[in-house]
């Protein structure tokens, strides 16, 4: 596939190229001549870098459970970066109705040393850490009259030591940005499963985290709404079946207003989200849509469906979460 833009008469002004077969990019040599009236001909060769296969994806069908593979006793133990924020919260209100089956051996947070410190009392994790080292003294006071008092490692070497703790076995990641990348590799390096709320570490760093899931046969569990709910809908799917992908988007912030009253937003207007309330990243990126972008390049990932294959949709009154259409144009979705 060629894009030409072009200032005619006889300008040519940019040429790019991009030539995909599932995921393959091969390299092209190509010529152009092209004369210009009173003008010498002028010639182009532009050669494409070819570049590797595409990494497997994470999810290329259906989860199969594999008996034998349990290597614990009693509730399943995990580990949580990011458990002050929004995904954190609610990982750790599931643990809480479900104590049968779940504990929590370590947490790590950014700044909120209240809110954290709370979480030590109530789920008394072995490992801790705060991302701002400036606030260890307060922390270690404020669970000063804890029982028994865990460990604490502060800033990003202490994230990483929560998600590749030696008890954990799945790791859930609702760090925000690029700063969850290093915390999953090295809790894919660690053997740990990843419970995924961290776009930015596919999208960043797919085509490295992938073949390294797979090289320590690590599952990656979508664990955010849109990709979780794919996840579902493709189970007990035939290979083949899936024919293409489809997310929703609630819109944002913006998505009633004129076209004209655009130029004149204020940061505190991208905030307003009409259905959720979230951190203020995410919020901001649902406004721009900048968001669901990074969401169809995560599905990419997650299941290696290709970019053409996966279609985005305006549903503002967030009902369904994700859906997909199989190859006979049936459409699963899950609400």
């Amino acid at each position: 596939m060629a894009a030409l833009k072009a200032s005619f008469p006889g300008e040519l002004s940019a040429v790019s190229f991009l030539d995909s077969n599932r995921g393959t990019f091969g390299q092209h040599k190509v010529d152009f001549t092209f004369q210009r009236k009173g003008k010498r001909a002028i010639s182009l060769r532009r050669t494409c870098c070819s570049m590797q296969q595409a990494p497997p994806p994470a999810w290329p069908g259906r989860a199969v459970a594999e008996p034998g593979q349990r290597s614990w006793d009693g509730p399943k133990p995990i580990s949580i970066v990011g458990s002050t924020g929004s995904i954190g919260t609610q990982t750790l209100d599931i643990v809480a109705e479900n104590p049968d089956k779940f504990r929590v051996v370590a947490l790590a947070a950014g700044s909120n040393v209240t809110l954290l410190a709370d979480q030590v009392k109530t789920f008394k994790p072995k490992l801790v850490s705060v991302r701002n080292e400036s606030l260890v003294d307060e922390l270690k006071e404020a669970v000063a009259d804890c029982e028994e008092k865990p460990e604490i490692i502060p800033g990003e070497q202490g994230i990483i030591e929560v998600a590749r703790h030696p008890d954990a076995v799945t790791v859930v990641t609702g760090i925000v940005g690029c700063a969850g990348l290093k915390p999953t590799v090295a809790a894919i390096e660690a053997g740990k499963d990843i419970a995924l709320a961290n776009k930015e570490t596919l999208i960043a760093g797919g085509p490295f985290v992938l073949p390294l899931a797979h090289k320590h046969k690590v599952k990656i569990l979508p664990a955010d709404s849109e990709h979780s709910a794919i996840f579902q809908c493709i189970q007990g799917l035939p290979e083949g079946a899936l024919r293409r992908i489809i997310l929703t988007a609630s819109g944002g912030a913006f998505r009633d207003w004129p076209v004209d009253k655009l130029q004149d937003v204020k940061v505190a207007d991208a905030l307003k989200h009409p259905n959720w309330s979230m951190g203020k990243k995410i919020t901001v990126d649902s406004a721009t849509l900048f968001n669901k972008g990074l969401e169809v390049i995560e599905a990419h990932y997650l299941f290696g469906a290709e970019y053409d294959d996966i279609e985005i949709v305006i549903h503002p009154q967030s009902i369904i979460h994700s859906m997909i259409e199989t190859q006979v144009r049936f459409v699963i979705k899950l609400y």
